[in-house]
C-alpha cells in the first residue's frame, strides 16, 4: 500500500481543520492505509513537522487546511518531487477552487483525500516574491495596492469576526483612498510609470474566498496573469466590486490586463501580500517557477 502522511492544521477555516482531517483519515483508512498523521500547533511547529514529512519521502503528503496553512510549508513542498494532496479546510480555499477540489463540507473533504490512492498528477506553478525585507513563495495571487491595504487592515482588526472584519476593513480603506505611483516592469521591458489603485499578480484567478481577479490565470501555463486597475474614485471602486465578483471588471477600460514571467513593481508605502499573509513593503520582484510542485487532483 501506498505510504501517506498528513499535516493538519486543526485550526484551520477557524476550527473546521478537525473535523476535517478526521473524515479524510477516516476515508484513507476505508482505504486500508494507516497514514502518519503529523499536527502543526503553530506556523513553525508546522514548517518543521512538513520538512520531516518530506525527508520520510512518502507517496503523497496530505495537507489538511487552507491557503494560509499552505503558505507555511509551501516552501519546504517547491521542488522535494513529493506529490501534494489538498483537503481544503480553510476560510476562502482558493486554490482548491482554482483546482476543481470539492471544499464546502467534511464529507468533500473526505472525498478529496481520495486523491491520494487514485488521484492523478498534475505539475503546479509557484510564485516567488522578493521584498527588500523578505521573501517568500505563494500559490494564488500577490496583491499590492488596495488589496493588500484591505488585507493589512483586516489583520490589524480585532473586531468583527468572519467575513464581517473583512468587510470593515474595506470601508476603513475606501475612506483612506488614494493612488499610488506605480513603476511596473514586465519581463524585463522598460518600467512603466504611472498612478493605480491596485496590481494583482495572479498565479491562480482568485482571493478573498472567490473573487476572480485574474479571471484568466491558469496555475499549470508558468505565467502570471497580472491586472491592473487604474485610478479610480470611491464610488466608482465600490461600482466596480460586483464586476469582480464576476470576473467581468476586465473588460472595463480602468482595467489593463497582462501575462509574464516575472514582475516587478515599487511604489512610495506599497505593502505586499501573498496568499492572504504579509510579504514585504516597498518595492517586490516577483517571478515564476514552473512546475515547481506536483499536485495529485481528483480524478
Amino acid at each position: 500500500m501506498p505510504s501517506i502522511h498528513v499535516l493538519a492544521n486543526p485550526d484551520a477555516g477557524r476550527g473546521k481543520g478537525a473535523a476535517r482531517t478526521d473524515a479524510a483519515i477516516a476515508r484513507l483508512r476505508s482505504h486500508s492505509i494507516d497514514p502518519v498523521v503529523h499536527q502543526g500547533a503553530s506556523a513553525a511547529d508546522s514548517r518543521r513537522l512538513a520538512a520531516e514529512a518530506v525527508a520520510a519521502r512518502p507517496d503523497a503528503l496530505v495537507i489538511v487546511g487552507g491557503d494560509g496553512t499552505l503558505a507555511t510549508v509551501v516552501d519546504v513542498l517547491t521542488g522535494s518531487g513529493v506529490p501534494l494532496v489538498l483537503v481544503p479546510a480553510g476560510t476562502g480555499n482558493d486554490l482548491a477552487r482554482s483546482l476543481g477540489i470539492p471544499y464546502d463540507s467534511a464529507e468533500s473533504a473526505a472525498l478529496a483525500v481520495d486523491a491520494a490512492v487514485t488521484g492523478s498528477p498534475h505539475s503546479l506553478d509557484v510564485g516567488e516574491a522578493i521584498c527588500p525585507d523578505a521573501t517568500a513563495r505563494f500559490l494564488t495571487i500577490a496583491a499590492l495596492g488596495f488589496d493588500a491595504k484591505v488585507s493589512e487592515r483586516t489583520n490589524r482588526l480585532h473586531w468583527p469576526r468572519g467575513g464581517a472584519r473583512y468587510y470593515l476593513a474595506l470601508l476603513i480603506e475606501l475612506l483612506r483612498l488614494a493612488p499610488m505611483r506605480f513603476s511596473l516592469r514586465v519581463d524585463g521591458e522598460d518600467a512603466r510609470v504611472s498612478d493605480g489603485t491596485l496590481i494583482a499578480v495572479g498565479n491562480t484567478r482568485s482571493y478573498g474566498g472567490g473573487m476572480p481577479v485574474c479571471p484568466d490565470a491558469d496555475p499549470h501555463d508558468g505565467l502570471f496573469d497580472i491586472t491592473h486597475v487604474c485610478p479610480v474614485g470611491r464610488l466608482k471602486l465600490l461600482r466596480l466590486f460586483p464586476r469582480l465578483l464576476r470576473g467581468t471588471h476586465v473588460e472595463l477600460p480602468e482595467v489593463t490586463t497582462m501575462r509574464g514571467r516575472e514582475v516587478e513593481v515599487s511604489a512610495p508605502g506599497l505593502v505586499v501580500y501573498a496568499d492572504g499573509e504579509r510579504i514585504g513593503t516597498g518595492s517586490a520582484r516577483i517571478r515564476v517557477l514552473p512546475g515547481a510542485l506536483t499536485v495529485l487532483l481528483p480524478r
